[in-house]
């Protein structure tokens, strides 16, 4: 079995939740929510686990500094492509396998990623990515498979033809990738987009034309792969996990 380590996106400012505080620090039931996605990836035994820290670095490093994390810092954050490079100098020397979680996705189970590892390493995929199936996946990637299960591509919604607006797997922004594949690639990543970003899922199309197998899990909803955004959406969280109990 190959191992497993987490690269955790956690570099972003709260700006909708008006607050200047790093929005991973929110609490969720008294309980910054970083510590959740921090708590995942040690259930699932990470060999190593890489916080990635931006805006207000000082306050999360303080927050996280009696866990087992070490910390790469992103700045200026230049997207999601550019936060996963910023730990490439933690995952020298690294042969194996790199979950990529977000600081603001609390709810994500641990069965969940359990399947994704599964299917990651069953397939022996360079990449799977996590999805959910949405009622109205309007504004969402699509996820497109070929019959074998395996990813042909993802559409976004603005490129969809009408046959593809009526699949309704979506893409959640998840990852398993191996690592040597992963940095290969994020070298390649190109910012010609309105944002002047870095887009992380810009790595999959390059690993299908390679030939590469790219396969995809649905998780069981599209609640716990929800991002935090607001202080409404905290609520609702703190509602989903209280009924957990």
């Amino acid at each position: 079995m190959k191992k497993i380590s987490t690269a955790i996106m956690a570099a972003g400012k709260g700006t909708r939740m008006k607050s200047d505080l790093p929005k991973v620090l929110h609490k969720l039931n008294d309980r910054s929510m970083v510590h959740y996605v921090i708590d995942l990836s040690e259930k699932i035994n990470s060999e190593k686990i890489v916080l990635i820290v931006g805006h207000k670095k000082e306050l999360v490093e303080e927050e996280c500094k009696s866990r087992k994390v070490e910390f790469a810092v992103q700045s200026p954050q230049l997207g999601t492509g550019h936060a996963v490079q910023m730990t490439e100098a933690a995952f020298e020397n690294y042969d194996g396998d790199v979950l990529v979680l977000s600081g603001d996705v609390p709810l994500l189970t641990e069965k969940s990623i359990r399947a994704l590892i599964d299917e990651h390493q069953k397939t022996n995929a360079t990449a799977t990515l996590l999805t959910a199936d949405l009622d109205d996946p309007s504004g969402y990637g699509r996820v497109m498979r070929d019959a074998g299960g395996s990813v042909e591509c993802i559409v976004e919604h603005k490129d969809a033809s009408v046959e593809q607006l009526k699949i309704n797997e979506i893409n959640v922004g998840i990852y398993l990738f191996d690592a040597g594949h992963l940095f290969k690639a994020l070298k390649a990543v190109k910012n010609d987009n309105s944002q002047g970003e870095y887009y992380l899922p810009d790595v999959i199309p390059m690993f299908i034309a390679d030939g590469l197998t790219v396969r995809a899990v649905k998780s069981e909803s599209f609640d716990e792969t929800r991002g935090i955004n607001t202080i409404d959406q905290l609520k609702e969280a703190e509602t989903i996990l209280n009924q957990r109990g």
